[in-house]
């Protein structure tokens, strides 16, 4: 199986370059080759290949309030164009999205076919690339995830090490709700399910987040807990954290829907953890 990733220094990105089973070649376009900013560009790079995976995104969540013009081309219209011509070519395309494309009111787990309300510009520019991706008319599969962490890049874990490190108490948003997801399940689940595609296997919507839900406070204790580190978390509701950008309060995905179909249940994201900080630690 050949897979074309759009994507190369992204946490899914590089843990689809790390993960590459046997029998699987990609190949990565970054943003020399193929920039987001230039949707018409990103459908001509798509050759050579049995299934496309879409790994790229703007994913700066408050910058997307002062920039959604160009966040909606890099959400909305480069997926959209890469969907089109991936339904020319008859290949299967993946497509990474989000729990913001909900509201984030009650505390039931998002089911696939819940009515969008993003809150914000980065939600509504996800939803404008999902809207366009099921428009071109391809075999597609949309794969909303929710708090992507890994030993790279800039994601929560990192961060709570950094200031786990530098102070003895931290203030975190308890009111948040949600699953931590490693970017390697992610990218474990996108090769099984571009398989399973490329032999004909339907797409559709799907959730894919890491168990069990927990808020942002509680994630971070355990964090300082596992890595060894004696900061102290103090809870508080969202309205003492202010940002450009408002975030759901639940980010709970129900993903029974994606185990029924490929057979990958919701990851643990406690041994994710393990594995990121112990990663973290041979890399220091």
């Amino acid at each position: 199986m050949r897979v074309l990733v759009f994507g190369q220094t992204g946490q899914v990105a590089r843990e689809l370059a790390r993960r590459c089973p046997a029998g699987v070649t990609a190949r990565f376009l970054g943003r020399d080759q193929a920039d987001l900013m230039d949707p018409a560009a990103c459908a001509a790079a798509i050759a050579d290949c049995d299934v496309v995976i879409n790994a790229a995104a703007w994913t700066a969540v408050d910058k997307a309030e002062a920039e959604e013009t160009a966040a909606t081309v890099v959400n909305g219209a480069a997926p959209t164009a890469m969907a089109a011509r991936c339904a020319a070519l008859g290949l299967p395309f993946l497509h990474i999205s989000t729990d913001y494309v909900f509201d984030g009111t009650g505390e039931a787990p998002f089911i696939t076919d819940h009515p969008t309300a993003p809150l914000g510009a980065y939600g509504r520019s996800k939803l404008a690339g999902e809207q366009g991706v099921l428009a071109a008319g391809g075999r597609s599969l949309i794969l909303r995830t929710s708090w992507v962490v890994s030993a790279h890049g800039a994601n929560f874990v990192k961060t709570m090490l950094r200031l786990g490190r530098e102070r003895d108490t931290l203030t975190v948003v308890a009111d948040q709700i949600g699953g931590p997801t490693p970017a390697g399940a992610i990218a474990d689940a996108l090769y099984t399910a571009a398989k399973a595609m490329t032999q004909g296997a339907p797409g559709g919507i799907h959730h894919f987040a890491g168990a069990p839900d927990i808020s942002w406070a509680g994630f971070a204790r355990l964090i300082m807990a596992r890595a060894g580190l004696a900061c102290q978390i103090h809870d508080i509701p969202s309205s003492a954290y202010p940002t450009p950008a408002k975030r759901p309060l639940n980010s709970r995905l129900d993903c029974t829907g994606f185990t029924a179909a490929f057979g990958i249940p919701r990851p643990d994201w406690r041994t994710g953890l393990d594995e990121i900080l112990q990663e973290l630690s041979h890399a220091a």
